[in-house]
């Protein structure tokens, strides 16, 4: 049974700072690439940051040089680190992984609420 855990969400000041993690199991973690995505209310899910079993890592244009995305193989968890956090930052936040190819697979987590006062 395949299993996405978050957590680390919560209510923060902007200007703050939030880690979420994400623990993964019932798929191979190390050649699985691991994502975060956001939806705030009213708007569609939508890119944060992926990484790449290969460590490589891309960003929306909205988190560049403010959040960290990394990965820890042998825990299966990816992390989010979100630093100098903005109001619009608010949103429930999702863990995906997901392979392309042959076997492919695509899975997200139940998601973990960010909210940030201003």
């Amino acid at each position: 049974q395949v299993r996405l855990v978050e957590s680390g969400g919560g209510l923060v000041q902007a200007g703050g700072s939030l880690r979420l993690s994400c623990t993964a199991s019932g798929t191979p973690f190390s050649i699985s690439v691991m994502g975060w995505y956001r939806q705030a209310p009213g708007k569609q899910r939508d890119l944060v940051a992926t990484i790449s079993s290969g460590q490589s890592t891309n960003y929306a244009d909205s988190v560049k040089g403010r959040f960290t995305i990394s990965r820890d193989n042998a825990k299966n968890t990816v992390y989010l680190q979100m630093n100098s956090l903005k109001p619009e930052d608010t949103a429930v936040y999702y863990c995906n992984q997901r392979r392309v190819g042959f076997p492919s697979w695509d899975y997200w987590g139940q998601g973990t609420q960010v909210t940030v006062s201003s």
